[in-house]
């Protein structure tokens, strides 16, 4: 999952009906600011904002990106093929870019969480960016062409 900013897709209900499910949640937290990473920490601790306005979970429990099954990804704009436009800093295509050579991970999935009005026609992609495998937007679910 994410914590969302304000102009993002709110995961509180996504985040409800996991917990529900005996789901394990994982959000992300900047762990190096000079080189965008970050890593995956356990949620149901206390909580801080990071330098970007971002809630963070505080423990340290946390699970490498390799580990996790499911993604529910942040973006701005996306398209048909999984191209995703997020904020520009590209800490999911660093944490992901395992994905890119699929030789032998079939996970995570990689699940963008949007309005149906940010799918736009086209996105070029960069040789480094991760697509997603599919969005969940008000109107429904939408498989991409990701190739993965």
């Amino acid at each position: 999952m994410y914590a969302p900013l304000p102009t993002e897709l709110d995961t509180a209900a996504l985040m409800r009906l996991s917990a529900q499910h005996r789901c394990r949640i994982y959000l992300p937290r900047l762990t190096d600011l000079r080189r965008r990473r970050m890593q995956f920490v356990e949620a149901g601790g206390p909580m801080h904002r990071n330098h970007l306005g971002i809630m963070e979970p505080v423990q340290l429990r946390r699970l490498s990106a390799r580990n996790l099954d499911l993604v529910f990804v942040p973006l701005v704009g996306f398209d048909a093929k999984g191209e995703r436009l997020g904020m520009g800093a590209g800490y999911y295509d660093r944490a992901f870019a395992f994905l890119r050579r699929r030789s032998h991970w079939i996970h995570p999935r990689l699940i963008g969480l949007a309005y149906s009005f940010q799918q736009v026609p086209h996105i070029e992609g960069a040789s480094h960016d991760v697509r997603l495998n599919a969005v969940i937007t008000e109107k429904g679910l939408i498989k991409c062409n990701s190739g993965y």
